[in-house]
């Protein structure tokens, strides 16, 4: 199998595995919709993670407004980011908006934008799951490796980023500390 039909067919099991996830995790089923659709009025987020740890959002918002479901949406990464997801993990709440009418947009970037959906999935699943006292539905990660892959690899990249700054930082003082030592001894 070609690497583009094997990414697809990854894609394809991680967006299964979620809704699985979403649906027995909040015991509401995604019906007939898309996966983006179920989603995005962000309210089934708002109860997932109300259900991993209740009471963390205090009001949804379940207007059928656009208006109301990036509200919803943005409230549902900020409750993410108290459970301790970075930033780097949370999709942006743009990436849950149809895009599919704009011609300027690709059928490529729709994909790439639900794939960070899925992203911010994975960690929040993992994240109940390292959780001593999360009893509820586990999350097949396996469902994820392909999709993960380069997103990982970009992840682990900034964190040795990270701490390559870090330690030239400590270089540079160290090595002022060092002059100022010498300059006075002069």
């Amino acid at each position: 199998m070609e690497w583009r039909q094997q990414s697809a067919v990854s894609c394809e099991l991680a967006f299964q595995e979620a809704q699985r996830w979403l649906e027995e995790v909040t015991k509401k089923r995604f019906g007939s919709k898309s996966f983006r659709v179920a989603l995005e009025d962000g309210v089934l987020l708002c109860d997932l993670i109300n259900t991993l740890k209740p009471g963390i959002i205090k009001r949804v918002n379940r207007l059928s407004t656009p208006i109301a479901g990036l509200d919803n949406v943005n409230v549902f990464l900020k409750a993410c980011e108290k459970l301790g997801l970075n930033e780097a993990q949370l999709f942006h709440p743009g990436d849950l908006q149809d895009v599919s009418t704009r011609v300027t947009v690709r059928r490529e970037e729709t994909s790439r934008r639900l794939k960070n959906v899925l992203i911010t999935i994975y960690w929040l699943g993992r994240k109940a799951q390292s959780d001593p006292f999360y009893t509820g539905p586990q999350l097949n990660l396996k469902a994820f490796e392909g999709l993960l892959g380069t997103a990982l690899s970009k992840n682990l990249l900034l964190n040795h980023l990270k701490y390559l700054i870090i330690i030239t930082i400590i270089i540079f003082i160290i090595l002022n500390i060092f002059k100022i030592n010498k300059d006075e001894q002069v």
